[in-house]
């Protein structure tokens, strides 16, 4: 044992060194913050906790792998932030941003003091190779924000509370284990702030835990692969489905993106004052999009995502974001 781990020489690792490459390294980044693979594995880790943390989301998750012979495709990640001291969208963007992600676009919500920004995964191919992160393209990344400084005085001096100064530099971290960054809210807090902003008593128990992915329809070899299906089946099997706004399947304005999001379970939790209540956890949702008119002539096996609807609807958004609703019918 001992002398396989020895030093051993090389007469030639000087030349060797002088041309290591992409054809030595075939698996380099170009990224300032590293490597695909750690991006990979960060990405994962995320999926993984939030898989472990909502029992109903790893049902569904598990149902989607097995008819698809573990090729389940991602649309995006969806996380909730606050903007008030660097724990906004900056404490999560700034990382994928290092790892080749771009502004796709923004949305506001001026009635729920919300800020949305979504960003565009690098062009790297995940191999099919069984992991969670499928073989398609990387998710989409969707941070949201609530405007802090918008809200009441008392709910701002909730927050502020307990969101410390320096502490959003953490979030990533804070993302793949699940853990929160500040100390566990009383219910006293997550009820009072909750009276002005579900989204925000939301964010203060459950932190940067990923708040819901969204399947990627179109990608998906079986009948998942149309979104009616998929609200067919669901129903079928009894599951609560997001109605907000009057109707499950939430189409875009020009018909070419379709959305279908479950109702998020709800789990019994402990706040830091002992007490115990029945909250909202997170959800899991649906989406197809369809090829964009100019490019209806392209043969369906060489559709690319970029020859599909890209971005998001405001009006679908905002009925989406209502699957964590406190006042859910149970």
């Amino acid at each position: 044992r001992r002398a396989k781990l020895r030093s051993v020489s090389h007469p030639d690792r000087a030349q060797k060194s002088s041309y290591m490459g992409s054809i030595d390294l075939p698996q380099a980044s170009s990224f300032k913050g590293g490597s695909e693979t750690f991006l990979r594995d960060v990405l994962e880790s995320i999926l993984k906790t939030y898989l472990r943390k909502n029992p109903m989301a790893n049902t569904v998750w598990e149902l989607v792998q097995s008819v698809d012979n573990e090729k389940v495709s991602y649309d995006h990640f969806f996380f909730r932030t606050f903007k008030v001291d660097g724990y906004g969208i900056d404490s999560l963007s700034s990382f994928f941003m290092d790892y080749g992600y771009t502004i796709g676009g923004r949305l506001d919500f001026p009635k729920k003091h919300i800020h949305v920004l979504w960003l565009s995964p690098p062009e790297i191919h995940i191999p099919g190779d069984g992991h969670h992160l499928g073989n398609g393209p990387l998710p989409r990344i969707v941070i949201a924000e609530l405007l802090v400084d918008e809200l009441s005085p008392e709910s701002q001096e909730i927050i502020r509370k307990y969101l410390k100064p320096e502490g959003g530099k953490q979030a990533i971290l804070s993302s793949t284990l699940g853990s929160l960054i500040w100390e566990k809210p009383t219910s006293n807090d997550f009820n009072q702030l909750a009276k002005e902003s579900e989204y925000g008593a939301w964010a203060l128990f459950h932190g940067y835990t990923l708040n819901h992915l969204a399947f990627a329809v179109h990608r998906l070899k079986h009948r998942f692969s149309d979104i009616k299906c998929v609200e067919e089946y669901f129903k079928e099997k009894g599951f609560k489905l997001n109605e907000d706004g009057g109707d499950v399947l939430k189409v875009s304005e020009d018909g070419l993106l379709l959305q279908v999001s479950l109702m998020s379970e709800k789990h019994e939790v402990e706040f830091a004052d002992g007490v115990t209540e029945t909250i909202t956890a997170s959800y899991i949702e649906f989406v197809q999009r369809l090829v964009l008119p100019e490019f209806k002539d392209v043969p369906g096996d060489e559709i690319k995502e970029f020859h599909r609807r890209e971005g998001l609807e405001q009006a679908s958004a905002y009925h989406i974001m209502e699957s964590t609703r406190f006042t859910a019918q149970d």
